[in-house]
């Protein structure tokens, strides 16, 4: 792993502590489609966004560019990537999976406060779609997703899950406004809340898993995918 100007100092505890505080700001940042690609880091440029040395900002770069998130586009510069066809299809086909899995085991563990929590995550998305406030949907969006994962209790499949989110994250604003405009994920939502409400995991699995792919066909066409899923 090559490491950008390495220096000596913040080491120990406290500097793995800020490099790992770093590290989950930019990647939360990244899963909610924050920084679009092409968004160019520095390590002096995150040290100075949040208010830290260089050593953690350069941790957490590393880190991220380690999960794919980031990638070289210099000596010191780091970027966002534009998924190429193939890397968004091998995504969308590893998030069918583990997302399917994370939202079936979610719905055997039913929670009436989760299911109120995402009728009200909804009402604000549809709100932000409406007023063409699509990063604000995108924001929520993921708040929705993870409310039924993380009802099954699967730490390390969640996990996995947030970096395939954070590769696929700045991609997801392609999906605006024509996403937005026919609702298609307004629907496949509202099926996993009454499928969860109905205690029917493999009905929120379908759902969860059409919602992923018809993201998916609305991103292909701007890499030219043809394949299907």
């Amino acid at each position: 792993m090559i490491d950008i100007l390495r220096d000596e100092s913040d080491t120990g505890a406290q500097g793995q502590r800020m490099g790992s505080m770093v590290y989950d700001v930019l990647r939360e940042r990244m899963i909610r489609g924050s920084y679009p690609p092409g968004h160019k880091f520095t390590v002096r440029g995150i040290a100075s966004e949040l208010d830290v040395s260089t050593t953690p900002a350069r941790d957490a770069l590393n880190r991220l560019t380690t999960e794919s998130v980031l990638v070289f586009s210099g000596p010191k510069t780091l970027i966002v990537p534009t998924l190429t066809k193939a890397e968004l299809r091998d995504i969308t086909v590893t998030r069918i999976a583990l997302e399917g899995t994370a939202a079936e085991y979610g719905a055997r563990n039913p929670d009436e406060a989760t299911n109120r929590k995402l009728i009200d995550i909804q009402r604000v998305i549809n709100e932000n779609l409406a007023a063409g406030r699509y990063h604000d949907a995108l924001w929520h969006n993921k708040e929705f997703h993870f409310a039924i994962y993380n009802l099954s209790g699967l730490t390390g499949l969640l996990s996995m899950i947030e970096t395939l989110w954070a590769r696929i994250g700045p991609t997801l604003l392609n999906l605006y406004p024509e996403y937005a405009q026919n609702r298609q994920g307004v629907h496949n939502h509202m099926v996993a809340i009454e499928a969860l409400i109905d205690k029917d995991p493999a009905g929120v699995r379908a759902a969860i898993e059409n919602d992923i792919r018809e993201g998916y066909r609305k991103l292909r066409n701007a890499v030219s995918v043809t394949d299907e899923l």
